[in-house]
């Protein structure tokens, strides 16, 4: 079961790889909990559920950054859980122009074949701040 929860999460973010959202949020059960991390201000932040909200998350982080670099890197499983690490690197649209690096860790939960909840843990000061610096831009 473990193997299959791995390659699960790995379909998912292979479609995020392609772009293909609708390929991702298949992989996601209709109820999915989202978790991301940051300060109220932060509009990546928050508690999402279900696909429309999910498929929201996504709509605005495309608006917001254009990742140079998004790559999973190491897949640990336990039963229902599966922890992924890995590491990206972003320019925000309209900032500095600056690429932005961080490593990340994101955990699935997974339940009759779906990804139930996701939680991700990164360091949001950054994106945070270039953020505030485009906006004070425009």
């Amino acid at each position: 079961m473990s193997q299959q929860n791995i390659e699960l999460a790995k379909a998912g973010y292979a479609a995020f790889g392609r772009g293909d959202i609708p390929g991702l949020l298949s992989v996601l059960d209709a109820g999915i909990e989202w978790t991301t991390p940051g300060a109220a201000d932060l509009p990546t932040a928050g508690q999402r559920r279900g696909h429309a909200e999910v498929g929201e998350f996504f709509r605005l982080l495309n608006e917001l950054i254009e990742f140079e670099q998004f790559e999973p890197q190491t897949f640990l499983a336990d039963g229902d859980r599966v922890v992924v690490l890995g590491i990206e690197r972003y320019k925000v649209k309209g900032g500095s122009g600056q690429s932005l690096t961080e490593g990340w860790c994101h955990v699935f939960t997974i339940r009759d074949g779906k990804v139930a909840a996701f939680e991700e843990y990164i360091d949001t000061a950054a994106l945070a701040a270039e953020l505030k610096a485009a906006a004070a831009r425009i």
